[in-house]
C-alpha cells in the first residue's frame, strides 16, 4: 500500500509542477494576489501575532507580498531553514526581508546571523506550501516531509495555499501526512472541521 501511495504521490507531482510552469506570468501575479487578499480578509490572520510563513518558489503561490505586509503590520514573522544532514527545520524571527539568503534546495531562507530562532511553537498562524490540497485539508507537499514533521509537533492554526486547479477533492495520504485546518485559493476559502 505504502509504495502505492508514494508512487500516486509521485506521478502528481509531476502533473501538479507540470500545471504550474504553464502559468503566464500575468496569470500567476494575478492568482497570488487574490489568494494574498483571501489571507488577509481571514480573521485568523488579522488576529494572528505570530505569522510563520513559507518563501515562495516560482511555482509556489507568491508569498513575498504576505512577509511585506505581516511585517508592516507589525507581527512577528517567522519563515523557515532547513537543517543541514536532517529532514528537519526550524522557523527563524525575519526583521526584514534583506535577512533572507540562498539556502537549502535553492530555497531562500532566514541568515542565523541576523535572525533570531522561534522556540514557541504553541501559537501563530503557519501558511503551508503545496502543489494540491484536498476538501479534507490533506496536502501534495514536495516528498521530503520537512513540514509534515514541523506540524505534527506545531500547534497553532495552519492554513494552506494553492491554486484553484490544485485543490482536489481527495488526494493519497498516509498516517504521517498532517492537515491544515484551512485552504485557500483564488476563489474559494475552504475553512475545515478536524
Amino acid at each position: 500500500m505504502g509504495q502505492d501511495i508514494n508512487a500516486a504521490k509521485r506521478a502528481l507531482r509531476s502533473a501538479c509542477k507540470a500545471q504550474r510552469l504553464r502559468l503566464s506570468a500575468e496569470e500567476k501575479a494575478r492568482l497570488d494576489k487574490a489568494v494574498a487578499d483571501r489571507l488577509f480578509a481571514l480573521s485568523a490572520y488579522r488576529n494572528a501575532h505570530t505569522l510563520l510563513c513559507y518563501v515562495s518558489t516560482e511555482i509556489e503561490v507568491d508569498t513575498r507580498a504576505i512577509l511585506a505586509q505581516a511585517l508592516s503590520a507589525g507581527k512577528t514573522v517567522a519563515v523557515p531553514r532547513c537543517i543541514e544532514g536532517t529532514r528537519e527545520m526550524e522557523f527563524y524571527i525575519l526583521p526584514d526581508l534583506s535577512a533572507l539568503l540562498q539556502g537549502t534546495y535553492g530555497i531562500l531562507e532566514p541568515d542565523p546571523a541576523r535572525c533570531e530562532k522561534l522556540t514557541d511553537l504553541c501559537t501563530g498562524l503557519c501558511i503551508v506550501p503545496a502543489l494540491a490540497y484536498d476538501k479534507s485539508g490533506y496536502r501534495l507537499g514536495y516528498g521530503k516531509g520537512y513540514y509534515d514533521r514541523f506540524l505534527s509537533r506545531f500547534s497553532g492554526q495552519t492554513i494552506g495555499l494553492v491554486y484553484e486547479n490544485g485543490f482536489r477533492k481527495s488526494l493519497p495520504h498516509d498516517v504521517f501526512d498532517c492537515r491544515v485546518d484551512t485552504v485557500l485559493t483564488e476563489a474559494h476559502t475552504c475553512i475545515l472541521n478536524r
